[in-house]
């Protein structure tokens, strides 16, 4: 049976073959219906379940795409519609106010802040020394009473962007922008080193990236942004650019520094003199970017603990296994930083390439996070464009279904993932990366010999 549906599928693939461009001006078509759709109901808070079902119809569409992209031969025709799609699909969502997520509200309140002479990581946004700095958008901040916990570059960037973006809208502007370099950083690999279509659709068509960025400014897209330019410096053998990079990314957003073991491994540190030139000039980044904060170190460490101890439970997966069978939250909190850091040092040990460590490492802290929210998951897409696993990438579609959660809280205002929803989230994940272990697919998209061959130098 399996042998005859191979048979059925190498049959259709041949058919496919020329008709590329076509299936793209399908795909751009439909998707471009779709995220006008999204567009035309505003306030996507006020229809939740429409806005679930037409990001789910948009996942089937760019599922189906990525299988005849892949299917069929490459054109040139193709190459750019995808291009011109990730464009337009982006710019079609980005005159949404961000109405799903209300990070975006915290994030101008914490530049807002900064203009007005005050630090951020000590003074919560419910201070009543902040009040005269209250505007309409005020109520929409999260954790109003916990003072910042963003890394110091969130903040500079925050700061210097209130002061020429101020409002919601205008302030998912960068998160946008860093989105569209990775576009950009992928669409170059394709043309210059012999990369597929199919690698860039797979980034370029995202629905999830689309949405998060586009429509709700969230700014991972800055600190993924700059760990895949720090990838692609690998290959220039541009080692203390590419160490710049990462800590960026980290200073950004914490998430990227499960990759330093690996960058000090591959520059050879402590034996190198390199090494340490790379070491030195990520502390001299982070310093400079600390400094203006630097009073604030005691109170962001409390912030850490309250942070840690009161949001858990958003969103999980083997999290919540591993709360479910211990009965202890923080032992299942400790087992998963103990494996995520075992797996860093695994992976520097190993020397592995950049972009499958990466692949690793942010694929086990989603697994293991006990605060998963959807828009997390993108920072995986950028390297599902080299290791296409079908289940992370019906996963990213699947975490629409996350957005549930709105639905009882503007009811009640009780913020809280339903069991249900869980499993229709995660269990078909599981089972299609269950399937293809037991049946793996070809061989992954062929990084090429420079990503295998990259050197700090």
């Amino acid at each position: 049976m399996l042998n005859r549906l191979r048979s059925v599928e190498t049959a259709l693939q041949k058919s496919l073959a020329p008709c590329q461009a076509r299936l793209a001006v399908l795909g751009f078509v439909l998707l471009g219906l779709l995220f006008e759709a999204l567009r035309r109901l505003g306030d996507l808070k006020l229809y939740v379940v429409e806005t679930i079902a037409i990001w789910l119809a948009a996942g089937a569409i760019y599922l189906v795409a990525l299988y005849f992209f892949e299917a069929s031969d490459d054109s040139s025709s193709a190459f750019w519609l995808i291009l011109l799609g990730a464009l337009l699909f982006r710019l079609t969502l980005f005159p949404l106010a961000p109405t799903l997520s209300d990070d975006i509200y915290r994030y101008r309140w914490e530049g807002r802040v900064q203009q007005a002479g005050f630090n951020p990581y000590t003074m919560r946004p419910d201070d009543k020394r902040l009040a005269h700095l209250r505007d309409a958008d005020w109520r929409a901040i999260p954790g109003r009473n916990i003072p910042t916990i963003y890394p110091p570059l969130s903040e500079l960037l925050w700061r210097f962007g209130y002061r020429f973006l101020p409002g919601p809208v205008a302030f998912k502007l960068p998160s946008l922008l860093a989105d569209l370099l990775v576009v950009g950083m992928l669409a170059g690999w394709v043309r210059f080193s012999g990369g597929r279509n199919f690698t860039l659709a797979i980034y370029a068509w995202n629905p999830l990236v689309i949405f998060e960025f586009a429509a709700s400014g969230h700014h991972d897209a800055l600190a993924f942004a700059a760990v895949f330019a720090a990838s692609l410096l690998i290959i220039r053998g541009r080692g203390t650019l590419s160490t710049l990079a990462l800590a960026a990314g980290t200073l950004v957003k914490a998430f990227p520094i499960v990759l330093f073991p690996l960058w000090l491994r591959r520059a050879k540190w402590p034996s190198s003199r390199w090494g340490w030139l790379n070491v030195l000039a990520a502390l001299v980044l982070a310093a400079a970017c600390s400094w203006p904060y630097w009073t604030a170190w005691p109170q962001l460490l409390q912030s850490l603990g309250q942070y840690g101890s009161g949001w858990r439970d958003n969103n999980p997966s083997l999290y919540a296994l591993l709360e479910q069978f211990s009965g202890f939250p923080d032992l299942a909190v400790g087992a998963g930083i103990g494996v995520v850091a075992g797996l860093s040092i695994w992976v520097a040990a190993r020397r592995m390439d950049s972009i499958r460590a990466a692949y690793v490492l942010f694929a086990a802290i989603l697994m293991l996070s006990p605060n998963a929210n959807p828009w997390y998951f993108t920072w995986l897409v950028p390297f599902l464009a080299f290791f296409p696993n079908p289940a992370w990438l019906l996963l990213t579609v699947l975490q629409s279904l996350s957005y549930h959660v709105l639905i009882a809280y503007q009811a009640s205002g009780a913020y809280h993932f339903q069991p249900f929803y869980l499993w229709l989230t995660y269990a078909p994940f599981y089972a299609v990366l269950l399937a293809f272990f037991i049946w793996p697919p070809p061989p992954p998209v062929n990084l090429g010999s420079a990503w295998q061959r990259a050197a700090f130098r």
